[in-house]
Order: structure tokens, then sequence, then C-alpha cells
């Protein structure tokens, strides 16, 4: 490429998915930038800065100002935003290499992510048709959001890639109950804290969203991942409204 690529992570206890995600990153970024929490306990930085990567340690206070920091620190003329979870297919990398080569007039690039599932690639449900901006320029770009979410503002124009970035999300069921505490108390303080109240219309989520993401948008087509996946999906989305109820009711009392 004549043009230099910098990658940006943000990680914590990663050490199971980062070394997978550095190697699809290998022979594309120029320099990869990787912020670790500074409350890391696994082997997440030893690996990163085994693999050759920029290594930025950092109180972990939002997301947003985290990949800032890395954005920040990166020297790239354009930037790539991934997670530790997530890798760049080999369809990818090629096309962000001829973009780059010659003179890309978007100031960024959607790309389309597929979600891989209990080693299934899940192609119904509202996930066939993901995509985010990821690939930037750093002049042109800065984070914006919060404790749970965070989103990219760009300025100039937008363009899309076809090539993907497979996301392995969860190992499996248990990694999915392991993490669910922690999101959806997050969720819901987000929800709190913007003024957001508890309905018991909200003890209707699990079913609906069951029923619109395993008939109405064919998650059944996916087979048995595709059905678990509509149902901690809804489970996800119920549980964090009813975590919410009781931080209201905390409140008051």
């Amino acid at each position: 490429m004549s043009v230099w690529l910098s990658a940006l992570l943000i990680a914590k206890d990663e050490e199971r998915d980062l070394p997978g995600c550095l190697e699809s990153l290998r022979g594309l970024a120029s320099e990869t930038v990787v912020v670790v929490s500074a409350d890391t306990s696994d082997r997440t930085e030893e690996i990163a800065r085994a693999a050759g990567a920029r290594v930025l340690r950092r109180a972990f206070d939002d997301y947003a100002r985290q990949r800032q920091a890395g954005l920040d620190a990166a020297t790239g003329e354009w930037c790539l935003w991934i997670d530790p979870d997530e890798r760049v297919t080999p369809a990818l990398a090629e096309e962000i290499r001829s973009i780059l080569a010659g003179a890309p007039r978007p100031a960024a690039f959607a790309v389309p992510f597929e979600v891989i599932f209990l080693n299934r690639v899940l192609r119904w449900g509202g996930l066939g048709s993901e995509s985010h901006v990821r690939l930037f320029r750093r002049a042109k770009a800065r984070f914006r959001g919060g404790v749970l979410h965070e989103s990219l503002v760009v300025d100039g124009e937008l363009g899309r890639l076809r090539g993907k970035i497979s996301h392995k999300p969860y190992a499996d069921i248990s990694d999915y109950l392991s993490k669910l505490d922690r999101y959806t108390t997050l969720a819901a303080e987000k929800r709190r804290d913007a003024g957001k109240r508890f309905s018991p219309l909200h003890h209707l989520l699990l079913p609906w969203e069951f029923f619109s993401r395993a008939v109405l948008k064919l998650g059944v087509l996916d087979g048995f991942p595709g059905l678990v996946w509509a149902g901690l999906a809804a489970f996800h989305s119920w549980l964090k409204y009813v975590k919410l109820g009781a931080m209201s009711r905390e409140k008051k009392t």
C-alpha cells in the first residue's frame, strides 16, 4: 500500500481473541495501536507487544474516550477500527489494499459484518445486513459516546466496501451469559441517566423480541444457532429493563 494504515483496538482480558485478530491484520496494517485497560489481569498486553503492536495502558472510563486515545496516538493517514473478537477477512484485506493504493475520495467506508455464533454464520434474525463505519481518514474522524456505546463522527463523504469483517462475539452460550450481567447493567444505567422509566409493558419484550427475530426476521432459517441467538437476545432486551425498574425502586427507598 502507498498509504499508511493504522489499526486501532481497545482490549481488556482479551488473551483468547487478540492473537487471531492481530494475525488477520498481518501485512495490512502499517502499525497497530492497542489501548489496554489498566485493570487487565491476563496476558493481553504481553500478546500485543509480542505481535509488534504499540501498547497504551490506560484506566478505562468509557468506550469513546478509550478509542479516542488510540486514535490520538495513531500516525496513519487512514485508520481501521477493529475489536479483538473480530477478524479482517482476506477479501476485505485485499479490497482495502486496492482502495488505499489509489486515491480514495470518501473520508470513510462502511464495512459489512458477518456474525458467527455456535460455529455458524447467522444470515437471518436481523443480522445479515449489518455494517459499520470502520475504515476512515484519521484527520476526518473522532469518537463520541459513553459508558456503553460509542460511535464515529466523520467529516466527509461515506463509501461502502464489499469485503467483510468476521465477528465472533461469544465463544459459546456460557460466554454469552458470563457477559450478560455487565452489559445489561450498563444498558440499564444508561437508560436511567437518560430519564427513561420501566413499564410493566416491558415484560412483553421477551416474547415479542424472540418472535420478531425467530419468525418475522426468519432467524429460524439459521437453525439451532439462530433460535438460540433469538432467545438470548430477547432475554437481554427484557433484562435491561427489569434492571432499570429495580434501580428505580432502590432509588425510592
